[in-house]
């Protein structure tokens, strides 16, 4: 089987649910949207214009060398249910990818009496959301390529009237062997994978301002817990997350956990990229009704949001073989080791009917394919995936378009990196239009 390449835009919906003696109980949600870093609607926000190209050998160099560099560490998931209002970001829903502070997806978020907002990393990779606090070590702002210095809010809970500080004895504080007694503020500390990057300060707690993800939205006020973040390392004084980062696992310090347990929304929420950079985030969303669902597959220590595939399809040769892929929006791309690696890949290279181009040691893509500058339409294989309960998810264009304007060279590579450990499904590589997820429950 082969598909046309066009350039659409693609919906991603991660639902994130949990589940109890086999019933999904929901109530409201709210949203926000994000953005990419590198997105138009994110350079007008930051001013920043030195960016790569998308599409660029540059643009997929720099994505691949952040996920190297950048990779964090947890993941999580949870469930469907009655007929509240989803909820976002009292600024909106927007979400905008911002290349040049790590690829991540960026969005807004409000905090504190007076409210205060903050550019906040989107990450379903770890926990805690985290935002610079009275700093020791973090960036205060940015230098736009026109000289303008674009600052940031800094959070202090002095100047926050609604700001309390989270004891020792909170069943929140995770580091309480280090506190001198049960009523100390509780500290925390989060180490990622990259070399030297880590998140250091205490826990808070304060006002989150929501809205209802509907027309007619209302505003929402939830107190939760967060990090106050005084020393910020590695990446995080590099460009990455700047400005604080807004974990989405499935710890119950999560903001989505922390939102389900007040019983404003279900433990649930979806996220949605679209191709030009922009998306939005939705808490409490159910989903569709007739979508496929699959369970995620759990570890005791650190629970992720793990699935099992069972089936690869490409250009219709499917093969049965087991492996299992964690979703991140921290990461760009799709990170496969083998066998599976070696199966799509191979496969598709059999099929497809370009001349392969092996001289790309720029790109982290291994396998890419000549287009002529005159070539508009071309045929590539379809790749399919199946999920542990038998559902079908279809990768929509599992390619990228690279060109090199001083080399005239036009490509379309397969959008899978190989990696030595871990699986990821990253973000830059949709599968279908929305995908649910749920924690210990799944039907078709």
């Amino acid at each position: 089987m082969a598909s046309s390449y066009r350039n659409s835009p693609v919906c991603v919906l991660l639902i994130l649910l949990s589940c109890c003696a086999g019933c999904c109980f929901g109530f409201g949600t709210f949203g926000f949207d994000f953005h990419h870093r590198y997105s138009d609607p994110v350079k007008g926000i930051l001013a920043v214009d030195d960016l790569p190209k998308k599409g660029s050998f540059a643009y997929y160099s720099a994505l691949a060398h952040r996920d190297r560099y950048f990779r964090l560490r947890g993941r999580g998931l949870a469930a469907q249910g009655n007929d509240k209002t989803p909820l976002t970001f009292s600024a909106g829903n927007d979400t905008y990818r911002l290349n040049s502070l790590g690829f991540l997806h960026y969005t807004n978020v409000s905090v504190g009496q007076p409210a205060l907002s903050f550019i906040v990393a989107l990450d379903t990779g770890s926990d805690l959301f985290w935002l610079p606090c009275d700093c020791v070590s973090c960036v205060h702002g940015l230098n736009s390529s026109s000289g303008q210095v674009i600052d940031f809010n800094i959070y202090s809970p002095n100047t926050s009237s609604t700001s309390s500080k989270v004891p020792c004895n909170s069943t929140l504080c995770e580091l309480q062997k280090q506190c001198p007694s049960a009523g100390s503020n509780c500290p925390y500390q989060v180490r990622y994978l990259s070399d030297g990057t880590m998140s250091t300060g205490f826990l808070v707690e304060d006002v989150l301002h929501l809205a209802t993800d509907e027309k007619q939205s209302k505003s929402v006020d939830s107190r939760i817990s967060f990090g106050c973040g005084r020393v910020q390392t590695g990446s995080f004084l590099d460009g990455a997350a700047p400005n604080g980062l807004f974990g989405l696992g499935m710890d119950k310090t999560s903001v989505p956990s922390i939102l389900a347990n007040q019983g404003l929304i279900p433990n649930s929420f979806s996220m949605c990229f679209g191709s030009d950079g922009t998306g939005r985030i939705s808490f409490g969303d159910k989903g569709s009704p007739g979508q496929g669902e699959t369970p995620f597959s759990l570890r005791q220590t650190h629970p992720t949001y793990n699935i099992t595939i069972t089936q690869v399809s490409v250009g219709g040769n499917a093969v049965n073989f087991e492996f299992s892929a964690i979703f991140d929006s921290g990461t760009s791309f799709t990170y496969l080791n083998d066998p599976a690696y070696t199966q799509i890949s191979e496969t598709f290279n059999s099929l497809a009917k370009e001349k392969r181009e092996t001289s790309t040691s720029d790109l982290p893509f291994e396998y890419c394919y000549v287009l002529s500058p005159n070539q508009t339409n071309f045929e590539y294989p379809v790749v399919n995936l199946t999920m542990k309960g038998g559902g079908p998810f279809f990768v929509n264009d599992p390619i990228v378009i690279v060109s090199s304007e001083p080399k005239g060279l036009y490509l379309y590579c397969l959008g899978v990196v190989k990696s030595d450990n871990v699986n990821i499904i990253g973000r830059e590589y949709p599968i279908a239009n929305n995908i649910s997820l749920f924690h210990n429950c799944y039907s078709y």
